[in-house]
């Protein structure tokens, strides 16, 4: 996944399905996994939201000069790939 020039690197699809399972199996109620850059580590690393409105509390990859930035949402139930703008 995320293979490509606009993407850091890509990210296995095996990885991706266990974040997807672990926000799903998490006692909060997530509805969102964030797929978040570090640049620090140089690696991927989801992160969960509860609802759509948490989810602009992150800074989306390219608008901005923090080490950390979204570069994916996905509803963690529809397995679909949310925008936002």
């Amino acid at each position: 996944m995320f293979d490509g020039r606009e993407y850091p690197k890509s990210l296995e699809e095996d990885t991706f399905e266990e974040w997807l399972e672990q926000g799903r199996e998490s006692k909060m109620r997530y509805e969102y996994m964030l797929v978040v850059w570090d640049d620090l580590e140089a690696d991927y690393h989801a992160e969960y939201v509860e609802s759509r409105s948490l989810i602009r509390k992150y800074p989306m990859w390219g608008e901005s000069a923090s080490h950390s930035a979204i570069i994916a949402v996905y509803d963690l139930y529809s397995e679909a790939r949310i925008y936002v703008q």
